[in-house]
C-alpha cells in the first residue's frame, strides 16, 4: 500500500500525496474496482496523478482532460469517470472546457487540487491566487480579485460543488465518495497546502 509514496514525483512535502491518498480510499471503500474506473489528468502539479491510483488513466493537454474524460464517458457509460485538474490547468487554460462540462452535466467527478498559484511552473498567480498575494508573476501583490469556482460551477448547471480541504482527510475522502456516487457532473475544489510557492 505505501509502495507509491516511495516513488512520487512531487515537491518535498507536497500535499497532492493525501488527496491521492483520499481518492484510492474512496474507491475502496465504494467497491469500485480497478477496471471500471478511469482517471484522466491534464497538465500541472496534479498531473501524475493518474499514475498513482490503478485503473484505466490518461495523461491529455494542458486544459484538456475535460473534454477527454467527456469523450470516455460517451463512449462507454458503464465507466466511473473522472478528470483531476489543477487550478491553473483547470480554471485558466481549461475555462471554457470547465464551463460546458458543467453545461453537459454528464457523471463524471472533477477533482481540482487547488493550490492557488500555477506550482509546476514554479509559482505564478492563478485564476484562484487571493487578491494581494505575492506570487513570482505579482512581486507587489495580486491586483486581479480571484473568481470562486464553486458559484461558477452552480452558475454554469453543476448542482453538486463543493469545498474540500486536504488538511481534512477523513472529511476530503467523504466528499469524494460523495462526488463519485452523485449520478451527474460533480466538482470537488480541495484547497491544497503548496509549502514550495504558496507564501499566503
Amino acid at each position: 500500500m505505501r509502495s507509491w509514496l516511495n516513488n512520487i514525483q512531487w515537491c518535498p512535502g507536497c500535499w497532492d500525496t493525501l488527496i491521492i491518498w483520499a481518492i484510492k480510499k474512496a474507491f475502496e471503500e465504494l467497491s469500485i474496482e480497478s477496471h471500471r474506473r478511469v482517471v484522466v489528468s491534464g497538465i500541472g502539479c496534479s498531473w501524475k496523478a493518474s499514475q498513482y491510483i490503478d485503473g484505466y488513466a490518461a495523461e491529455t493537454l494542458h486544459g484538456r482532460s475535460l473534454p477527454f474524460a467527456t469523450w470516455v464517458k460517451m463512449a462507454n457509460p458503464e465507466l466511473i469517470v473522472m478528470a483531476v485538474w489543477w487550478d491553473g490547468d483547470g480554471y485558466g487554460i481549461g475555462m471554457g472546457h470547465f464551463i460546458h462540462a458543467c453545461r453537459r452535466d454528464l457523471d463524471m467527478t472533477y477533482i481540482v487540487f487547488d493550490n492557488e498559484n500555477y506550482g509546476l511552473t514554479t509559482g505564478q498567480a492563478s485564476p484562484t491566487t487571493p487578491i494581494w498575494a505575492k506570487t513570482k508573476t505579482t512581486p507587489e501583490g495580486n491586483v486581479t480579485a480571484p473568481f470562486n469556482p464553486i458559484e461558477l460551477a452552480k452558475t454554469a448547471g453543476c448542482w453538486f460543488a463543493k469545498v474540500a480541504d486536504c488538511k481534512k482527510f477523513v472529511e476530503m475522502k467523504e466528499i469524494i465518495k460523495e462526488a463519485i456516487e452523485y449520478k451527474w457532473f460533480s466538482l470537488v475544489n480541495v484547497m491544497q497546502v503548496c509549502p514550495s510557492f504558496k507564501r499566503w
